[in-house]
């Protein structure tokens, strides 16, 4: 299960967060590319899904996300993550719930890259109130290959690693005031994939 809070920002207040005592130790960096997948009739969007094959350096990973709860940014959903080979989609080795891997794996042979993410991602973990957060910036953009769509994506990630989930929200309001003065992060329940095929539909 996924716990996470995600806050939208602009690109006039990042220096500022970036100023915060709390992302001034080293965290860590990563380039991350990303594909998602579905089907010509998009049987995974109307199931509120997401299938992704993201490169994190030299390592391919397969993610299949499920419908979730979102509401002022904070999401709860099932998550399975694993090493793939590209274009393998092996649902069935993944996926901890029988009869959804059954499901992908009928659905597969239809499955087709529709859009990408490519994004560099700042990386901090830290205890706050009693819970280990992962804290991750994203820097990039969303397109879809072979047209000029195209929009920047950056935003905030807290995810909740352990502890109380009230933590996040703590962490969130504590990461709005810096040494430079308040930064806007503005909860936000829309997911990468929901803005990538929000994006997707355009063509």
């Amino acid at each position: 299960m996924e716990t996470e809070l995600k806050l939208s920002l602009s690109a006039q207040d990042l220096p500022r967060l970036l100023t915060h005592p709390l992302l001034a130790g080293a965290g860590s960096a990563q380039r991350l590319l990303n594909t998602y997948f579905d089907t010509p009739d998009l049987a995974l969007q109307q199931r509120r899904m997401a299938v992704r094959e993201r490169l994190a350096g030299e390592q391919w990973l397969l993610t299949v996300k499920t419908a979730g709860q979102s509401q002022n940014g904070l999401s709860r959903r099932q998550e399975w993550e694993g090493p793939t080979t590209p274009g393998a989609l092996q649902f069935d080795t993944l996926v901890g719930d029988a009869a959804l891997a059954a499901e992908l794996m009928a659905l597969r042979p239809t499955l087709r890259a529709l859009f990408c993410t490519d994004f560099q991602r700042q990386r901090w973990v830290m205890v706050h109130e009693g819970a280990q957060i992962e804290v991750a910036l994203d820097q990039g953009q969303i397109h879809v290959p072979g047209t000029p769509l195209n929009e920047p994506l950056l935003e905030l990630e807290l995810e909740l690693l352990s502890g109380p989930e009230e933590a996040l929200m703590a962490l969130a309001n504590v990461l709005r005031q810096t040494p430079q003065g308040p930064v806007t992060l503005t909860p936000s329940d829309a997911s990468k994939a929901q803005r990538g095929m929000a994006l997707w539909c355009k063509t």
